[in-house]
């Protein structure tokens, strides 16, 4: 019953130092998550009033778009409209070309990395630069993002300093302090800043009433991105557009306080136009939104504002790392929006929950994320890629569970399972003890113990 994330899990849960130091690191998260949320009485209204205010938008996209676009086009920003990757890639490129850009700095954006866009741009001879320093740090080791909000923090403090050694990025050979490391990154990137010839963001939101695009950092990187190099491209999927300054107010409340549990994120920024002889490009991304949106038992994952909370939160992802998963984005929310995207590829997903729901009760914008993961599951018989051991254990079970007489005869033997040898209890035939030390059986059933009175009524 082994699946590919139960593999990779097992081969990153071979070192346990690390794996530890990841469950305790985002588990932290989630704890300064649930600080921030006790500090607002009005808490659990704003996840009802964003839920709503996601809802109506997704519901009525065509409306918000439109009136988006439109405020984006009287402000002299040039509108694109991209139906998938391709299309997205394909129109960034021809923007660059007709520049003749060499260098290209980007703000993190987990669009572009979905739409794989770094590598069809270096493809055609442009040097991408990610300015976003978790992302530049896994850009520099090759490696993709395993949080959608904190990319490299799986990575130590020695693992980063011997890669900026060997990059030359930082001088001072052993000096694996976070503060000198950063200030060396900082000093890297400044550099390609002022070499870079056109900058591009992500979208956090896109206000409908007035055409803004909302950038969200921590680090200024986005404000560097559009305010050295005169181009501005802006990379958004079409569900992060909102109707109004009132909707993104009670976004903005929510996003930073469940994705890293600070009260706001350093730096907003608001752009409405390209500045005094600059040029500013918005290109909205469909790439199978239309077709999710239509999906009626999973449209309401579109809502989702990645905040990162439900990983933070999820002792699977915890436990076995982002790259376990073999969607880009790992985690709950990676489960679902991989099987909205091809449920044939990354069926495997589904079994990375534990069904505890952890993830739905911290979600700010109420996405049924565990409940979406089990429908993803009764599923999986008519896509043709359930377990075939699973389905002949469930047809015992229920044979088992059908006939009292065997199964009250099954429990008076259970006990003889204290004394099998290990050998037998914990193989291959046993998935649960690879994982786990069995339980110890009583002698007697609690329905033994309730009819003799030993339990009392």
């Amino acid at each position: 019953m082994s699946t590919i994330h139960s593999k990779k899990a097992e081969e990153f849960l071979k070192n346990v130092k690390k794996i530890e130091r990841h469950d305790e690191t985002f588990w932290g998260v989630r704890v300064k998550r649930d600080l921030q949320a006790e500090t607002l009485p009005e808490w659990e209204d704003l996840r009802e009033l964003a839920s709503n205010i996601k809802k109506h938008t997704i519901t009525h996209l065509d409306h918000y778009l439109n009136e988006f676009a439109t405020n984006l086009e009287k402000n002299g920003v040039h509108v694109h409209f991209a139906k998938d990757a391709l299309e997205f890639n394909e129109i960034t490129y021809q923007i660059l070309k007709e520049h003749n850009v060499k260098k290209f700095v980007k703000s993190k954006s987990m669009l572009t990395e979905e739409c794989e866009m770094n590598p069809y741009l270096e493809e055609r001879g442009i040097d991408v630069v990610e300015t976003d320093l978790g992302e530049r740090i896994i850009q520099l080791l090759h490696q993709k993002p395993s949080h959608i909000v904190m990319p490299a923090l799986h990575l130590t403090r020695d693992e980063v300093g011997e890669m900026f050694e060997k990059k030359d990025i930082s001088k001072e050979i052993g000096n694996h302090d976070p503060t000198y490391l950063t200030r060396c990154a900082r000093y890297h990137l400044r550099d390609e800043f002022t070499k870079a010839d056109a900058g591009m963001t992500g979208c956090n939101f896109g206000v409908a009433a007035t055409g803004d695009i909302v950038v969200c950092t921590n680090e200024g990187n986005a404000d560097m991105s559009t305010s050295m190099p005169k181009l501005h491209l802006v990379a958004m999927g079409l569900e992060k557009v909102v109707p109004n300054y009132d909707c993104l107010a009670v976004f903005q409340r929510l996003l930073c306080r469940c994705g890293t549990g600070q009260p706001t994120t350093t730096f907003t920024a608001h752009f409405q136009k390209a500045r005094p002889g600059a040029e500013m490009h918005v290109i909205l991304v469909d790439n199978g939104r239309s077709n999710s949106i239509a999906d009626e038992n999973h449209w309401e994952t579109l809502k989702c504002i990645r905040c990162g909370a439900c990983m933070n939160t999820c002792p699977v992802y915890r436990r076995s790392t982002g790259y376990s998963y073999t969607y880009f984005i790992p985690g709950p929310i990676g489960i679902n929006l991989g099987m909205l995207k091809n449920p044939h590829k990354y069926h495997d997903n589904v079994s990375a929950c534990s069904l505890c729901l952890s993830c739905s009760n911290v979600c700010p914008v109420k996405v049924d994320l565990g409940e979406q993961i089990y429908r993803w599951r009764q599923q999986l018989e008519e896509l043709g890629h359930e377990s075939k051991e699973k389905k002949v254990m469930s047809k015992g079970m229920k044979f088992l569970f059908n006939h009292p007489a065997l199964y009250n005869t099954s429990l008076k033997f259970a006990p003889l399972a204290n004394v099998m040898p290990r050998f037998l209890m914990y193989s291959k035939l046993n998935a649960w003890g690879m994982g786990h030390e069995m339980m110890k059986f009583p002698k007697k059933s609690f329905q033994a113990m309730w009819r003799s009175g030993e339990v009392q009524k």
